[in-house]
């Protein structure tokens, strides 16, 4: 089972590059169905991404960076990498899919998928809006076709 969850806020412009993705694979799937995959937009709520990810064999999360890099650049990080435990202080809202990750293997072990993979797109403008810069609509087309290609691949022997 291959689980892809699209992160972001739509209403800040690039920040939903995660969720236009993962709408878009929607779109793909209803197309094209597939009995193993399940895309799920998850908006902002990193609790939720744990919950989703439950049972899988894969996770794919899709989410915008902001590091200063060059706008547009993809990161393709394992999610070992970005496994970070929560402050204890911590309260819902800054309880994001990184902390997801690291709770979900901690509460669910084995039942948590292993390979994890996040793709992130670095933003180019966070401004409150509703349209992608071009250079992130150019990396998430970039994106969206890459994981079409992974879902292709589910269960053809590829250690679905």
């Amino acid at each position: 089972m291959l689980t892809i969850i699209g992160c972001g806020n739509l209403n800040r412009s690039d920040d939903a590059v995660g969720v236009i993705i993962a709408q878009r694979l929607q779109k793909y799937l209803a197309q094209n169905p597939h009995p193993d995959v399940r895309i799920y937009d998850c908006g902002t709520a990193g609790m939720e991404v744990m919950f989703q990810a439950r049972g899988s064999k894969q996770l794919i999360i899709i989410d915008a960076s902001s590091t200063n890099s060059e706008p547009g650049a993809v990161f393709k990080v394992p999610g070992k990498e970005l496994e970070a435990l929560p402050e204890p202080s911590y309260n819902l809202h800054d309880f994001r899919w990184d902390n997801a990750l690291a709770a979900g293997r901690k509460i669910f072990q084995n039942d948590f998928p292993e390979d994890v993979t996040v793709y992130l797109i670095e933003a180019a403008n966070l401004d409150l809006g509703l349209e992608l810069s071009p250079v992130v609509k150019h990396s998430a087309d970039l994106v969206f076709e890459e994981v079409v290609a992974l879902i292709k691949n589910v269960g053809m022997g590829h250690g679905a």
